[in-house]
């Protein structure tokens, strides 16, 4: 399954103190480095010679700490996982990438983030190696054209967690990696004390107790679990706004909060085929349309461009929703009805997929609005058609090759609709690195 993929359309903070908290946090992280001694290269080094092995300890300290955060947010239904962005996995080009940057790490003694941190405290050596990172960026980008189909097709999953892999519970991976965590803290100080002579009875006892609440912490995460789709379904909350004109002065603005079955019942979630289809020529939103029904149905008649993704596989493509499509994307389910598509679309913002809407009355009406004037859709309509089924029989399967499957927008060029899609722009992807 391919999406465009222009860039993403970067949303700003529309509060300014947020850049402020973006600003002490960056102060934090570059403070905590210096302390930790990131920023001399001699420390950084030590450890692929196992004498000073504080760079491993830190990292994974930070990571496995925020790796519990995270997820006992997420269990205890605070914070919606499926909107943190996940770098996509590009398998070969991030091995070839790991292996380069380990030999530059050993080579000279830094990452990209502590040269940095070398650098702001007046370390010739940090400025060299950051010199030398912009340098091979430079040239990274100009001469990115040649390999940029292996680099970014080679190995490509998208968005991929070990719980996925390995298909075990969130929880469990969070306290499996834990445990490893802590084993590696063990481990990397048998190996100081081996090959760097440090005596550990000098070590803070407190270390010991910070592992223990790690352990707790973990195991807690462990047992709390994950929402279901349904609990979070029912947590769901919606924001619309509703304008209305006023004759010689400012429109009133009213802002309503939904919950997901409030969308429903209200059809503030259903678009009608005009809108659906005008969606196509809207150059502020990108319109991916979503077909939930069987292969057969499918194969018989569909709207142009529609992809098929039958109603029990809709879970396996969230993760290439969430992730693949630019921010601008609206995303319309539907079913020859509308059953199969409600379901689908609850699927869809529970697992939260942004911009999700249903075809009103389905396919069905998508034919009975654009089939009128469809010479060649010369099909009769079946009395004996159950829910959500076609209501019209089709001699012959010709998919999208029909008339009205894809309309002239110069014959429909002056339809009117009530306009019911409000378009949220999601995150934009934020950078990553180490540190």
């Amino acid at each position: 399954m391919n999406f465009p993929l222009p860039s993403l359309v970067a949303v700003s903070a529309a509060n300014p103190w947020t850049y402020v908290l973006f600003g002490l946090i960056g102060f934090a992280f570059g403070f905590t480095l210096e302390m930790s001694g990131f920023g001399d290269s001699r420390k950084l080094a030590a450890q692929f010679y196992f004498t000073e092995l504080t760079v491993l300890k830190v990292m994974f300290t930070a990571i496995v700490v925020a790796m519990v955060l995270t997820f006992g947010a997420v269990g205890l239904g605070y914070l919606d996982y499926s909107q943190v962005w996940v770098n996509p996995t590009y398998l070969w080009s991030g091995i070839i990438g790991g292996l380069i940057m380990g030999v530059g790490f050993i080579v000279g003694g830094f990452c990209p983030t502590t040269s940095l941190a070398s650098a702001s405290t007046g370390k010739i050596d940090g400025m060299m190696f950051m010199l030398g990172g912009f340098i091979g960026a430079f040239l990274f980008g100009e001469t990115e054209q040649y390999f940029t189909n292996w680099y970014n097709n080679a190995g490509y999953y998208g968005r991929v967690t070990l719980d996925q892999v390995f298909g075990i519970p969130l929880g469990a991976v969070v306290l499996l990696v834990v445990l490893m965590a802590l084993f590696m803290f063990w481990g990397s100080e048998q190996l100081e004390r081996i090959f760097g002579k440090k005596d550990l009875s000098k070590e803070p006892k407190i270390r010991v107790v910070g592992a223990s609440v790690l352990f707790v912490m973990a195991l807690a995460v462990f047992l709390i679990g994950n929402p279901s789709l349904e609990e979070k379904y029912n947590k769901l909350t919606f924001t619309r706004t509703e304008t209305i004109p006023q004759e010689n002065a400012d429109p009133i603005v009213n802002t309503h909060v939904y919950t997901a079955n409030d969308m429903l019942s209200n059809r503030l979630v259903f678009i009608t085929p005009a809108e659906a289809f005008k969606a196509k020529y809207n150059q502020i939103m990108n319109p991916i349309y979503l077909d939930v029904r069987s292969e057969a149905d499918y194969n018989l008649y569909h709207i142009d461009d529609a992809i098929n993704v039958p109603l029990e596989r809709v879970t396996e493509i969230v993760p290439m929703l969430i992730t693949e499509p630019p921010a601008n994307s609206v995303f319309v389910v539907m079913s020859n009805d509308e059953a199969a598509a409600v379901q689908a679309w609850k699927i869809l913002v529970a697992s939260g997929v942004s911009n999700s809407y249903i075809l009103e009355g389905g396919v069905n009406n998508w034919i009975a609005f654009f089939g009128k004037e469809d010479e060649s859709l010369k099909v009769e309509v079946n009395p004996n058609a159950g829910d959500d089924q076609l209501k019209y029989v089709f001699p012959v399967a010709l998919g999208n090759r029909y008339k009205s499957c894809s309309p002239n927008p110069v014959e429909y060029e002056e339809l009117e609709f009530e306009a019911k899609i409000q378009l949220q722009l999601k995150r934009d992807k934020s950078g990553g690195g180490c540190g």
